[in-house]
């Protein structure tokens, strides 16, 4: 059996190395409610749809605490709707100054073509955002076949609504005979739980964190210890290949490729 499709999340998968877009959005949004939050609070619950994330921080003891100092009282589920409406127009005011394509991607995505699959995609975003980043990476070539966003369907991330929903979108099965790509725990979870083969990403997404340029500054003992941080959080997750970025997927499709003509399932 030959591969059918490759499904790739958005952020520090396919565009915007690093993940950093939601960052600043989200750090401002909680400030704006007289909450601090940093950065890697922030990312903790990466890859989840954004009103789950805003729950899952606002869940955080530590967090909790300080909005309680700041409110008075515990968050509600009407505060997690307060901040979600403040942290989504924030998201999309930055995407077009994260909106770059990975490098290598259009060159795994024109390979992936040649060999006959579908190009999917699903992402933790939602669909005001996606409405702004789609006609940005389409200028840069890049275009999937579909994309579902969080908030389409009646549960995101780590369930496999929006993988049954990619199926049936751009016409493949089984499972079996599709490669999930992302660089979050749940977006790992998310292909796991549809049937998918799934690949992390260590160090273009959310597991690393950090910038191309940061990255080249570290040195090789420096950024051997981000890769294996990252990846063993992505294998943990269930990850069945970790690689460091979309550059490097071919020879995994190679791979998977071999298990599936030996009779191997994910």
């Amino acid at each position: 059996m030959a591969l059918k499709a490759l499904i790739l999340d958005w952020a520090g998968t396919a565009v915007d190395f690093g993940s950093r877009a939601p960052m600043g959005a989200f750090v401002e949004a909680f400030s704006r409610f007289g909450v601090s939050i940093s950065i890697p609070e922030a990312r903790g619950p990466m890859g989840l749809p954004k009103r789950d994330h805003v729950a899952a921080l606002l869940a955080s003891p530590d967090i909790s605490a300080r909005w309680q100092k700041a409110h008075g009282a515990a968050p509600t589920e009407a505060d997690v709707d307060a901040v979600l409406a403040v942290f989504e127009p924030l998201n999309v005011e930055v995407i077009p100054r994260h909106a770059d394509l990975i490098p290598g991607l259009l060159d795994v995505i024109t390979e992936a073509r040649a060999r006959g699959m579908k190009i999917g995609s699903t992402t933790g975003y939602t669909r005001p955002i996606m409405e702004k980043l789609m006609p940005l990476a389409a200028a840069a070539g890049y275009a999937p076949d579909n994309v579902v966003c969080a908030g389409d369907l009646a549960a995101g991330r780590p369930s496999p609504l929006m993988m049954y929903r990619t199926f049936a979108d751009i016409g493949v099965w089984p499972p079996s005979a599709c490669v999930k790509l992302d660089d979050t725990e749940p977006g790992i979870a998310e292909g796991l739980a549809a049937g998918c083969w799934t690949v992390g990403l260590a160090l273009s997404g959310n597991s690393a964190g950090f910038s191309r340029e940061e990255l080249e500054a570290l040195s090789a003992e420096e950024l051997a210890a981000v890769r294996a941080q990252a990846a063993e959080k992505l294998f943990r997750a269930g990850a069945h290949f970790v690689i460091d970025s979309v550059a490097d997927l071919l020879p995994v499709l190679d791979a998977i490729e071999a298990r599936l003509a030996a009779g191997l399932r994910p």
